[in-house]
């Protein structure tokens, strides 16, 4: 790894452009004519005392429902659900569906305590997702927090 200068700052440059170790090891093999395996390339930035940018996640704004499926003509029939009233002195209550959406783990709804509703469900990355039956419906954080309890007493139950 005998590397100039002129070539070592070129590197660092293509590291701090974003370049992947991948990346820097066919430059250095075109450009340069010198050819690294891969882990030499570890070793030469390790040695320049370099470190590889990470990329940035996708950002996200909000977490949107999944899509909702056609029913699977295979698939039983969900068990009916009970509708549930308002309930008084502002409690909130978690049903879990007997069957969760597709894309959930555990899927499910639930009345706040002011009588709107909303659906819920746990995806398989650990995500909550909340779609209210009213458009632009915003529980109140106390709500929320009473919602996130109940549904965790109730995962627990299952054995979550």
């Amino acid at each position: 790894m005998n590397l100039d200068d002129t070539q070592k700052k070129q590197v660092a440059a293509w590291l701090h452009a974003g370049l992947k170790l991948s990346e820097v090891q066919k430059r250095l093999e075109t450009e340069f004519g010198v050819h690294l395996t891969y882990m030499e390339v570890r070793f030469l930035v390790d040695d320049l005392k370099l470190m590889p940018k990470d990329p940035e996640p996708p950002k996200t704004e909000a977490i949107l429902p999944p899509p909702p499926a056609a029913p699977l003509k295979t698939a039983p029939e969900p068990l009916p659900e009970t509708a549930v009233p308002p309930l008084p002195g502002g409690h909130v209550s978690v049903v879990l569906d007997s069957l969760a959406r597709p894309g959930a783990l555990v899927s499910g709804k639930v009345t706040f305590s002011d009588g709107q509703r909303a659906t819920w469900y746990l995806d398989e990355m650990g995500r909550l997702g909340l779609q209210p039956d009213l458009a632009g419906y915003k529980p109140t954080a106390e709500d929320i927090k009473s919602f996130q309890m109940e549904l965790q007493t109730q995962l627990q139950k299952m054995g979550f």
